[in-house]
């Protein structure tokens, strides 16, 4: 459990200790938006870094393909000191006797399992409250244009969101800091932070964002099949929840969707609480006019974001025992 320096101290956890206890703590603490008052996230950070190349690179009066191969640049000069910042924090963790907290700090700001739930929470007691409070919060959590939508579909955004973040927010950093640790944690987190940001079919960004794209949907192609299966499992211990239809719906419907990999955990999500989930939606710039996903009902409403938290939560647990199992596996436990 503890590693070795070179003189035989012990100087701190294994990093796959560190990766429980840091899901353990973060379930608790959360965002831990007191502290980020003071000082700026490592997401934030790294958007900071993002905008001002977008904004020195990214010129419209360039040609596509300039843009194209200045987009390529902006992900490399984004991802290089991301990898270093991860190796070295990595190696501190590992050297010497206190590093390993840095290390454990770094992993409880990246995981987002207790954010994503008070956010989607929200959404619920907003609507409980009024339509315009719940799509005040929703807001906060999706791109679209929210002003449009009625009481079931803020619902339905919110449970998309839990549904979508849940892979790319807790599974997904979880999966490559098990196969790269820290380096690969914080590479993961820039790419889809570049992708959040740069990574659309816009005028602006549709050349400039292209490999960020692809990249995000590389690094998201494992992950967001785990966070399907995982969902599904979960189904089996939540009582309003079906496992069969989970896995039936996310296997016929999931390439129903514009993302090749969204689709897998949101159609476990509608295929387990028996909703229609995607669809046809609008954003600042466009009109999306996707195909639904699931069978069950459109008109989902502040009761189904409770269904859909609950088996958030129990899918979070089961991501953590993925995790323990690999510790067990490697320590022989």
């Amino acid at each position: 459990m503890f590693t070795l320096g070179r003189t035989g101290d012990i100087h701190g956890f294994d990093p796959l200790v560190l990766l429980l206890m840091a899901l353990v703590a973060e379930a608790y603490l959360g965002d831990m938006n007191l502290l980020f008052r003071f000082v700026r996230h490592p997401v934030a950070l790294i958007g900071g870094w993002i905008e001002v190349l977008d904004r020195k690179l990214n010129r419209e009066n360039r040609g596509q393909m300039d843009r194209a191969v200045r987009g390529a640049i902006t992900v490399i000069v984004v991802l290089l000191p991301c990898a270093a910042a991860g190796w070295a924090v990595g190696w501190l963790s590992l050297n010497h006797t206190f590093g390993w907290l840095l290390e454990l700090f770094l992993l409880i700001t990246l995981l987002a399992q207790r954010g994503l739930y008070d956010h989607v929470r929200a959404v619920g007691v907003g609507l409980r409250t009024s339509l315009e409070d719940g799509r005040l919060a929703v807001s906060h959590i999706v791109g679209r244009d929210v002003s449009q939508l009625d009481e079931h579909g803020v619902a339905r955004a919110a449970i998309e969101s839990c549904a979508e973040n849940y892979g790319d927010g807790v599974v997904a950093p979880v999966f490559w800091y098990l196969l790269f640790g820290l380096t690969g944690l914080l590479v993961y987190k820039a790419v889809n932070t570049l992708d959040s940001m740069i990574g659309h079919k816009t005028p602006r960004h549709r050349a400039f964002g292209l490999v960020a794209a692809r990249l995000d949907d590389v690094l998201n192609l494992i992950p967001a099949r785990l966070a399907g299966l995982f969902i599904a499992l979960a189904a089996i211990f939540v009582p309003t929840a079906s496992p069969g239809r989970a896995v039936k719906v996310v296997l016929r419907d999931a390439g129903k969707h514009r993302s090749m990999n969204t689709g897998w955990p949101e159609g476990a999500m509608a295929g387990a609480l028996d909703l229609a989930l995607a669809g046809p939606r609008r954003y600042a710039e466009r009109v999306v006019k996707d195909a639904w996903i699931g069978d069950g009902s459109a008109r989902a409403g502040v009761k189904d974001i409770r269904r859909a938290l609950y088996l958030y939560v129990v899918a979070c647990l089961i991501n953590a025992l993925f995790v323990a199992a690999v510790v067990v596996v490697r320590f022989g436990i």
